[in-house]
């Protein structure tokens, strides 16, 4: 399998269609120029840009390491796109969301992945702990898999919840050297049995060059956002690739964490 970045596409919305209500993002169905939908992502919501910022960073790199994952786009929303919204909570969210956002290809017809019912190999259970491992994503549990069944085939979704490190700037470095005790929850855990050569691989395949492409790719204006009057977009950057090194340079730090859970 040849791995690469995909390329990244920015669309406009056009149409908004219905709220999931669901998620720290309050995600939405709309549609966009391209004639698609897409679930959205809201930087106005909640958690603000980092949300954004964690999904994209886990989305475009399981997309690299060969793992299903919807297209991710940058999906622009003008100012006048909540006007008609007769909802006022929602039109207060359209309002503070000018910009990008982030758009998540909608699977039509997807159900919400149950391995107890659907079967999964044993090779793609590994490569998806030891991943949500590295990314410290807490949000792929029994409860809220983010796992999605389509076209016969088993699809990531929402990595929102990866990099938590982001809400305390002060420790990441600490943090990127600390085991994830959540793995411990995680829905696939129990299928993982190829850990061992999936934590050969996949540091090999996340090369600096690598790590610097997918950050690179980060909108300006999210990690403006994450900014506070001391730091700058570029050292925020350079955060994010430091922790995402360090991790990768001292896999056995959580690897082990994951085959004593």
């Amino acid at each position: 399998m040849k791995h690469q970045i995909p390329e990244l596409r920015t669309v406009s919305l056009i149409r908004y269609l219905q709220p999931f209500r669901e998620g720290g993002s309050l995600p939405a169905l709309a549609e966009a120029n391209d004639g698609f939908k897409y679930v959205i992502k809201f930087r106005g919501a909640g958690q603000g840009s980092k949300a954004l910022i964690a999904d994209f960073i886990g989305g475009i790199m399981a997309k690299y390491l060969g793992l299903n994952v919807p297209e991710l786009v940058l999906a622009n929303l003008d100012k006048s796109f909540g006007r008609t919204e007769p909802d006022e909570e929602i039109q207060d969210l359209l309002k503070a969301s000018t910009g990008l956002n982030l758009g998540v290809h909608f699977l039509e017809g997807a159900v919400t992945f149950d391995p107890a019912v659907k079967e999964i190999d044993s090779l793609t259970a590994s490569k998806i702990v030891w991943l949500d491992a590295y990314l410290t994503n807490v949000d792929r549990t029994a409860k809220n898999t983010n796992l999605l069944y389509w076209h016969y085939e088993l699809w990531l979704i929402d990595h929102g919840a990866s990099l938590y490190f982001h809400h305390q700037w002060q420790n990441w470095e600490k943090m990127a050297l600390s085991p994830f005790t959540n793995i411990k929850d995680h829905v696939l855990l129990p299928y993982a049995k190829d850990l061992e050569e999936v934590n050969e691989a996949f540091p090999a395949l996340l090369t600096d060059d690598i790590l610097k492409e997918i950050i690179d790719m980060i909108p300006q204006d999210w990690l403006q956002e994450s900014t506070s009057d001391n730091e700058n977009v570029q050292q925020l950057r350079d955060v994010y690739f430091q922790f995402l090194k360090t991790r990768r340079n001292n896999t056995s730090i959580f690897y082990n964490q994951i085959i004593n859970s």
